[in-house]
């Protein structure tokens, strides 16, 4: 049974923070034990203000392979692009933009199959390992229990035989890392924010709930989930 190791944080500012320290952490960690270091980022508000500080520690960025765990399928000049909010804040002038980035390749090609055939070869190109081992997952939590883009009621959670697939939610296609991917991570780390993620939270760490319902349930590494959360959303537990 996965095990949720809580760490809460006063407001967004210093969940900002404290994820920016933790993530640090985890890439020294992993480049102390190996050559190259994989991580893999959520897209959406939340981290946004997390990645412009993490852009700014002094890492061996030139050793750091950077991923997004799922993209829209978007160009990478539209406002929607996870790509273009990582450019903007990691990436953005300063230590972190010495980082490979490998976006998730989308409209230049002509579907989202084959955009998901392509990032499931990049993924296997770049970590070791069947699924393809990353020494960070960072992942989001929706207020409907959905990570990635395994969203509820959607056939993208019940994909287990490939490393990615199709996630459709909120109106759009996605190419997103499928739960064994997403398992098979080093470190996972949720982070959590806003009174309006409290049902969620509590639903991913009660070990009753369903997946059906709350996908994000479907991340089991073999180490503890850590999951870094402000006050607003922690406030149910």
């Amino acid at each position: 049974m996965t095990n949720y190791r809580i760490e809460r944080a006063k407001d967004p500012q210093d969940l900002a923070r404290q994820a920016c320290e933790t993530v640090a952490a985890q890439i020294d960690l992993a480049l102390d034990q190996r050559d190259r270091c994989q991580i893999a980022l959520s897209g959406g508000s939340t981290p946004a203000s997390a990645y412009s500080l993490l852009g700014q520690e002094r890492l061996p960025w030139d050793r750091v392979d950077v991923v997004l765990g799922d993209e829209r399928w978007v160009a990478a000049d539209d406002t929607s692009s996870n790509a273009g909010m990582l450019r903007r804040t990691l990436l953005a002038p300063g230590p972190g933009a010495s980082a490979a980035f490998h976006p998730v390749p989308t409209v230049e090609l002509e579907s989202p199959e084959a955009s998901a055939r392509a990032f499931a070869d990049q993924l296997s190109q770049l970590c070791s390992g069947a699924p393809p081992v990353f020494d960070v997952m960072l992942l989001g939590l929706g207020d409907d229990g959905h990570t990635a883009s395994l969203f509820p009621g959607t056939e993208a959670p019940a994909v287990l035989d490939r490393w990615t697939t199709i996630g459709r939610g909120k109106g759009l296609d996605r190419i997103t890392m499928t739960a064994p991917v997403l398992s098979a991570a080093r470190q996972v780390i949720f982070l959590v924010s806003g009174a309006g993620k409290q049902e969620a939270l509590r639903r991913l760490v009660d070990p009753s709930e369903s997946s059906d319902r709350t996908p994000a349930r479907l991340v089991q590494p073999a180490s503890d989930v850590l999951i870094l959360a402000d006050q607003d959303a922690a406030a149910g537990l």
